[in-house]
């Protein structure tokens, strides 16, 4: 698929400010399922300097300072991307298998996906979360059979409920109540795969905002989206490295993402390491944020 992606960001201040220094994390990357065709970023004021960069995860970064007074800050990044599947046969490797990869060993192997087995700011390792996670993990079980599992019972046991959290709240607290938005989803499971031992990342993107006729519109379209990887070691020589994506928010899962109506824009331990724009500002009191995302097809 091709497709059009437009993210506009605004701030409004209720007093002016000064000076600021921001970052965005809004350029798609290029992937084996994913082709960048254009990518735009337009900032308004213009800022006196700009400079793009990737970071330890190679995703692509923006960092721009503003040394004029602004009341409002608006962010708009327009990119075309082109989409496509990946087929490649299931992983077979039992869970515990690939648990027991990560533990420390002299002269072994030493697999970059470990840094993804530790405890991050929003996706802490917990006794709750691997009491959920262990119903779809029976001794023996392949990886990828009990991941895809585990997301669709949190497709059927969690209900997405716009403003129901914040980005702030525990993904204990969420769990808790069975309900959030596409983050706390993805932060549980990445929370419950990393309580069992395993390698669990988090990934910012869009989705497809109007579908093709006949199709069911997929739930978070209408702003970011966040879904996950497991990784899974006997799948590490092909394109993918090894990392199989799964949205629990829509019960969707595929190899290099879980479908062509997806776009990937960065990967990291969790929604901290990704997030769209942030910044250090001088003044501007309170703000009020507003955020639209359109995706459409070009095809």
């Amino acid at each position: 698929m091709k497709l059009s992606i437009n993210h506009e960001t605004k701030y409004v201040y209720t007093t002016d400010v000064e000076t600021a220094q921001h970052t965005t994390c809004l350029k798609p990357l290029e992937l084996s399922v994913q082709h960048l065709l254009s990518h735009q970023l337009q900032i308004v004021p213009e800022p006196m300097h700009i400079a793009h960069t990737t970071d330890v995860y190679s995703n692509h970064r923006s960092f721009f300072s503003l040394q004029v007074p602004h009341d409002e800050l608006k962010v708009i990044s327009s990119s075309v991307v082109k989409t496509s599947s990946l087929d490649l046969p299931p992983s077979t490797i039992a869970w515990e298998t690939v648990r027991d990869l990560f533990d420390y060993h002299s002269n072994a192997e030493f697999l970059n996906a470990t840094e993804f087995t530790f405890a991050s700011n929003h996706a802490k390792a917990h006794s709750e979360f691997l009491s959920y996670a262990k119903t779809s993990f029976a001794a023996g079980r392949s990886l990828m059979e009990a991941s895809i599992e585990l997301m669709q019972r949190m497709h059927q046991d969690f209900k997405y409920e716009s403003n129901s959290t914040e980005i702030e709240t525990p993904a204990l607290e969420a769990l808790a109540q069975k309900k959030g938005v596409c983050q706390d989803f993805a932060h549980i499971m990445i929370a419950c795969l990393r309580s069992l031992g395993l390698s669990a990342r988090y990934t910012s993107g869009y989705l497809l905002t109007h579908p093709a006729s006949g199709q069911q519109k997929l739930i978070g379209s209408d702003a970011s989206h966040a879904w996950i990887s497991v990784f899974l070691p006997d799948a590490k020589d092909t394109s993918t490295e090894g990392w199989f994506d799964l949205d629990p928010t829509n019960n969707r899962s595929g190899w290099g993402s879980p479908g062509e109506d997806y776009i990937t824009v960065a990967t990291g331990r969790d929604f901290s390491d990704v997030s769209p724009v942030r910044g250090v500002i001088n003044g501007g009191d309170k703000h009020t944020l507003q955020v639209a995302v359109t995706v459409t097809p070009l095809d």
